[in-house]
């Protein structure tokens, strides 16, 4: 029963028991001085009751399991692992992918085949490490191109918009708790996902955006500069602004 509920049934009872008390019912009296004690020492301890805010770590670790449960699309028929994100709750520098692949859907961890270690590198130049960042997907689950056989390689494909349109709220919850003051989002999607722009990424990239109360940069996937490393050079560029943006608040 909750305090307060408790309080009342007391505080009734007293009442009554004083009445009996007028009539000249004196035992009955005494029990009533016993609740009057009684609703005293649970009114005290009410007071000094009070609720301890979760941190960013705990806000965290609740999010997580609730993309780990989560049955709201259908790619989670077919991960091995929720891929929830990973880094400093109180980031100011996040990155944000389209989806984990092949080997972040068999670790659980996201930005670690060969993409990811390229992602490592440009923060690394950046003077920071991936324990200084965050590092999420706005999906957090991964998008075959043959669901039915997780085990084979080159399997991935860009998530789809109702997939991303599902999963945001989670990354969303993420930005809420980390808050940090600036978003690089890598690649197509996921900088569709969260600006709703259909401009190639070759247009946006390098551009200030702004995201759920953060600065928001557009550059190319770490994936795109295996593929080409000619766009090494841009998003150079796009993390040089980065860079300045949080050691003088301006881009």
């Amino acid at each position: 029963m909750k305090q307060l509920k408790y309080l009342k049934i007391l505080s009734f009872a007293k009442t009554t028991l004083e009445d009996y008390n007028n009539w000249g019912e004196t035992e009955v009296y005494k029990a009533s001085q016993e609740l009057s004690n009684n609703k005293t020492i649970l009114e005290e301890q009410q007071k000094t009751f009070t609720v301890k805010p979760l941190n960013a770590k705990e806000q965290l670790d609740n999010l997580r399991q609730q993309v780990k449960d989560c049955k709201g699309c259908p790619l989670c028929k077919t991960r091995l692992n929720a891929v929830f994100g990973e880094g400093f709750e109180n980031a100011d520098l996040m990155f944000v992918g389209e989806g984990p692949g092949y080997d972040e859907d068999h670790k659980g961890e996201p930005f670690i085949g060969k993409a990811g270690q390229l992602l490592t590198k440009i923060i690394e130049a950046m003077s920071q490490t991936r324990d200084t960042v965050y590092i999420a997907n706005i999906v957090k689950c991964h998008p075959m191109i043959d669901p039915s056989n997780p085990e084979k390689r080159e399997n991935d494909r860009p998530p789809t918009p109702s997939e991303m349109q599902v999963c945001k709220r989670y990354l969303d919850m993420q930005i809420d708790i980390i808050k940090p003051k600036i978003i690089v989002t890598l690649g197509a999607s996921s900088t569709k996902g969260l600006l709703n722009n259909e401009d190639p990424i070759s247009k946006i990239r390098g551009t200030l955006q702004e995201y759920n109360n953060a600065k928001l940069i557009p550059t190319y996937h770490p994936a795109a500069l295996l593929r080409n490393p000619s766009l090494k050079k841009f998003v150079w560029e796009d993390m040089k602004k980065v860079m300045h943006f949080l050691s003088t608040g301006e881009i």
